[in-house]
């Protein structure tokens, strides 16, 4: 790939000093803040213990956010290749585990069909895979009093595909004039009916429930990334009682909370918020990313945004976090947009997807997106407890983005996605403060989102032996060679 295609920004690997990165920020207008040097192991804030409300401690301030692998089996149980992805989670050092990975509530609601289901069918594998985090973390790290584990619970909505990896079996609240052309669903598309909403939270809260049955501290109820959960935030022209208004449109988390404290008292509850959308974004005659919008048309459903489609305003944002607040929820995990329809977002990188399009902006304005939008939810709801997330693409430069955040207080928890794929022990170094292994950082190629839009094994190819050891990886080569 990387003889093929000339980048229009400078790589993070290009950066090898203080002064190149403040100097390359300056130049392209990117207000990241970084500390230049980082702190001891004694004062560094990447080793600060969190409590929460219910006296639970988390013993770090490092995360480990949800990372899919697109491999589980036929009827929804961990292959071997989820487990040891599991497993480079224990071993990670990171004391929060948001969610592992998604896992759907229903067959029916899966991104694909290789995606984790929990229900009583497949319940001893949870108990199992809880149980591997506690035997590897406990193994290399001795103790597992401040280990915190969640699994993030899911419906896919529009993005459903249980049953082919090429087939959409959408389930959706609303029309909505530029996704359903996007991914051809007809303008009279059925919508679920409030019944079906009605029977879903029932699966959410019995699915919650098993959750805390196999050992999970918490559960995540999954507002993020344009699936269903997200899509209730942006259903202003849906009629009945989950559309329209605010309390309408959050009526769902409520139901899903009310029922879970019922039915598992005692269960901590977090929500992983795609806290700003941006209108879908297209590829333009040069291959980079544009707003799908003509000129001075109105885009009503990006949530956290204003008409424009590209300005964030965080009123709604804030209010859902009050109203999270006011359920007792006090684990919120900040992201933005969509994989689907406006990648760049949330993914940061110079290499796009396979479906992509090339990168509208220097992609450290993404990053510093992310964080900034963090940072305002945090400064409004400081009782809350805020993981930020999108620092991958910082590469070299993450430990001194990661400590100027925490120490100014601008989140609680730095959170690390697509890096533990190639170098799950990151987390682990930066408080031992050991030397970064440049070798295994994640250059942001984005394999492991074309292998799976293409139906294959979700990895680090480049920089994993497994993966590039697999017949996945020479399939991935022919279809990167296609395009």
């Amino acid at each position: 790939m990387t003889g093929k295609f000339k980048p229009k920004y400078t790589r993070v690997a290009q950066l090898k000093t203080a002064q190149d990165l403040r100097s390359y920020l300056s130049a392209n207008h990117v207000k990241l803040d970084f500390d230049e040097e980082l702190l001891a192991k004694e004062d560094s804030p990447f080793g600060q213990k969190v409590q929460l409300n219910s006296g639970r401690k988390i013993g770090n301030r490092l995360c480990v956010l949800p990372m899919e692998g697109w491999d589980a089996t036929a009827d929804g149980r961990p292959s071997e290749f989820t487990k040891r992805r599991w497993e480079n989670f224990a071993i990670s050092g990171a004391k929060l585990l948001w969610g592992c990975e998604a896992v759907a509530v229903s067959h029916e609601g899966r991104a694909n069909p290789r995606q984790l289901v929990i229900n009583e069918a497949n319940f001893s594998e949870f108990v199992d895979l809880y149980q591997l985090i506690i035997n590897k973390h406990s193994e290399k790290f001795g103790s597992v009093d401040d280990l915190v584990i969640g699994l993030q619970l899911t419906h896919s909505g529009r993005f459903c595909k249980p049953n082919d990896n090429t087939k959409f079996e959408s389930k959706i609240l609303y029309n909505h004039p530029k996704l359903d052309k996007k991914f051809h669903l007809k303008e009279d598309y059925p919508l679920m009916t409030d019944d079906e909403i009605d029977s879903l939270i029932e699966e959410f809260i019995k699915a919650a429930v098993l959750a805390q049955k196999a050992g999970f501290h918490f559960v995540d109820i999954k507002h993020c990334h344009g699936y269903l959960g997200h899509e209730f935030l942006s259903a202003y022209d849906r009629e009945g009682k989950y559309g329209g208004s605010f309390e309408n449109r959050t009526r769902f988390l409520r139901n899903i909370v009310e029922g879970i404290k019922k039915a598992a008292p005692g269960l901590e509850i977090g929500v992983r918020l795609s806290a700003i959308d941006f209108v879908p974004f297209k590829k333009s005659i040069s291959g980079e990313g544009e707003p799908d919008l003509a000129e001075n048309e109105a885009y009503k459903y990006a949530f956290g945004c204003d008409e424009s489609g590209i300005n964030i305003d965080l009123d709604e944002p804030k209010a859902f976090l009050a109203l999270a607040q006011s359920l007792g929820i006090q684990l919120i995990c900040v992201t933005v947009g969509s994989p689907y329809y406006n990648p760049h977002l949330m993914r940061p990188a110079l290499f796009p997807p396979s479906d992509g399009y090339q990168p509208p902006e220097e992609p450290m304005v993404g990053v510093t997106r992310m964080i900034d939008v963090a940072d305002g939810l945090k400064q409004a709801f400081p009782e809350l407890i805020i993981v930020g997330s999108g620092y991958s693409y910082l590469q070299e430069w993450l430990p001194n983005v990661a400590q100027n955040v925490l120490r100014n207080g601008k989140v609680d928890f730095v959170g690390f996605g697509r890096m533990v794929l190639s170098y799950p022990t990151m987390p682990d170094d930066m408080l031992n403060a050991r030397p970064i292994q440049r070798k295994l950082l994640c250059r942001t190629f984005s394999d492991c989102t074309t292998a799976p839009r293409n139906g294959l094994y979700s990895g680090c190819f480049p920089l994993d032996s497994v993966y590039k050891n697999h017949p996945h990886a020479e399939m991935l080569k022919t279809i990167k060679d296609a395009l």
